[in-house]
């Protein structure tokens, strides 16, 4: 079990996330028992994929659900890799997932993610997700998966204290609440609430981007953004829009390793 801040270049700021590397697959149950256990916003679960040599089977729970898309521990799991010498750092990680292929490359110290794009899409009411957030709201929408808020500034964002049980009542994984950046050298802000899976503030995001970058790539004009997510701990991403993908790029820092003991093997 290693535990690693991703989206961050130090320790104990980013988003925290447990790596559980197995020899080969275990029951719902029993990750689910780990999770929480974890008590993190997610643990994921690697082992390698017999069907495909070279690639990886990985999941995602959070304390109380597992999820069909999560970047930061998809970030942390790469890192893992990596840094515990299981796969070189000129290889690409391969990872088969609920959502598909997904992968992860190194260049520079920096981990970048080849995603699935999420837009906002229409046909959903949003008049209960602006309420649920409250504050000056813009524009609100939803994803695939979540809700998309938009407010008036980065202040707002900062500053917001959501009504969690309304945010949880909602008919999605989580809410996002963004702005267009204020703090020099950023292009969009945002903080994730997910109250609804466990989750009351992720600190960082990463599935949360792949809306995130096409909703202020079509406002700013822009294919290449710098995010920052505002929560107490922070956390740095690099997004690029490329058609109908989504390219995350952040850093990880390897905070603990140990090893799970009792029914565990």
């Amino acid at each position: 079990m290693i535990q690693v801040d991703a989206f961050t270049d130090r320790p104990f700021t980013g988003n925290p996330a447990a790596i559980c590397l197995l020899k080969g697959p275990r029951d719902d149950d029993w990750m689910q028992s780990v999770a929480r256990e974890m008590n993190l916003s997610e643990t994921a679960f690697l082992h390698p994929d017999a069907a495909d040599p070279g690639a990886f089977r990985l999941r995602w729970f959070t304390p109380n659900v597992e999820v069909d898309l999560c970047g930061h521990a998809t970030l942390a799991t790469a890192h893992a890799l990596w840094s515990e010498g299981l796969l070189s750092r000129d290889a690409t990680a391969r990872f088969h997932t609920r959502s598909g292929e997904l992968t992860a490359e190194w260049l520079d110290g920096w981990i970048t993610l080849d995603f699935p794009a999420t837009p906002v899409v229409p046909g959903l009411d949003p008049s209960a997700l602006a309420e649920a957030v409250g504050g000056s709201v813009v524009f609100a929408g939803f994803s695939k998966y979540d809700g998309l808020v938009e407010l008036a500034s980065e202040a707002a964002v900062r500053s917001l204290i959501p009504v969690l049980p309304k945010l949880a009542a909602l008919p999605v994984r989580g809410v996002i609440v963004t702005a267009r950046a204020e703090s020099v050298g950023f292009d969009f802000v945002s903080r994730f609430f997910a109250p609804s899976v466990g989750i009351d503030e992720d600190p960082v995001c990463g599935s949360a981007h792949c809306c995130l970058g096409p909703y202020w790539g079509e406002r700013l004009g822009k294919t290449d953004l710098m995010a920052y997510q505002a929560s107490p701990r922070g956390g740095v991403l690099r997004v690029g829009l490329r058609g109908n993908r989504v390219r995350l790029a952040g850093q990880a820092v390897t905070v603990l390793r140990g090893e799970l003991v009792g029914d565990a093997g």
